[in-house]
């Protein structure tokens, strides 16, 4: 009798121990794939483009802004409005492509997605899972500006989650721009995590934003931080609401470092999911 109920437990223990790996290989791929298993956060707003089709109108506006005067980066692209060419929803991904054609005297199209006036959020817990495009000169991002127009940049403020430019293709990097710190007088600060298949495979960029500190993270693995130093809305003017842009930049001022490579066209910046999580009260 010993000698069986020994061996059940044992068949038992195995079993047990088998399942308790499978919850743990599966929560671990769950929080890779940027489900979120903390339950103080609550999911606010996302688009999962389980659909076909222009992105979704009811949370994305084409921007189309600076088109004739190159939108503070001097980018080379024209930002097309709901253009099937340069964004599509199909297979459970948006694309954002950028395209070699002859637009309003521009050589480029692409598309410039935000959220403002349908997505707009003071703190909480962004998640954009993405692969991005290869090719000198591609400068795809996501990133967040304030969405209060009675406040110039880079006073308003600027959250970059992600950025990455074509000619430096195994690195990604998140910055902040304020009054007292932006790159128009070299005082901008930020990191840069090496990542060497961010143009194969799909990674999850996030960022984690209260009234202390900002956050960013590439799967789970956080590599910035920015802290609310108490000096006032010149260092720290993120106590306000800002929307989301994703983007495919070609050429300008950082992607275009090292020029355009004409013969790696077309790009797609491919996005699988968005998610908006605030704390819950």
């Amino acid at each position: 009798m010993v000698i069986k109920v020994t061996m059940k437990l044992t068949r038992y223990s195995v079993i047990f121990t088998l399942f308790m790996s499978f919850v743990a290989c599966k929560q671990s791929k769950d929080f890779k794939e940027g489900q979120n298993l903390d339950a103080t956060w609550e999911l606010v707003w996302n688009d999962e483009f389980d659909y076909t089709g222009l992105p979704d109108s009811s949370k994305w506006t084409h921007d189309t802004a600076g088109n004739d005067w190159g939108w503070g980066n001097n980018e080379a692209q024209f930002h097309t409005d709901r253009d099937s060419l340069n964004s599509y929803v199909s297979d459970g991904t948006l694309k954002i492509n950028a395209i070699i054609k002859d637009k309003e005297g521009k050589k480029y199209t692409s598309a410039r997605l935000i959220t403002k006036g349908k997505g707009d959020w003071k703190y909480g817990k962004v998640e954009v899972k993405a692969k991005l495009p290869e090719g000198r000169g591609t400068w795809p991002a996501i990133w967040m500006l304030s969405s209060d127009d009675s406040v110039k940049w880079p006073d308003m403020g600027e959250i970059d989650i992600m950025e990455h430019v074509g000619h430096d293709p195994d690195t990604v990097f998140s910055t902040v721009h304020t009054k007292d710190y932006n790159h128009l007088i070299g005082t901008q600060v930020g990191e840069k995590m090496y990542l060497p298949t961010a143009t194969e495979e799909f990674h999850v960029y996030s960022l984690e934003w209260d009234k202390n500190e900002l956050r960013s993270y590439v799967d789970g693995e956080e590599y910035f931080i920015y802290k609310n130093d108490g000096t006032g809305e010149g260092a720290w003017p993120f106590d306000k609401p800002f929307f989301l842009i994703l983007n495919l930049a070609i050429g300008g001022g950082l992607g275009g470092q090292q020029g355009i490579d004409d013969a790696a066209f077309p790009h797609t910046f491919e996005i699988d999911y968005v998610r908006v999580y605030q704390q819950a009260e």
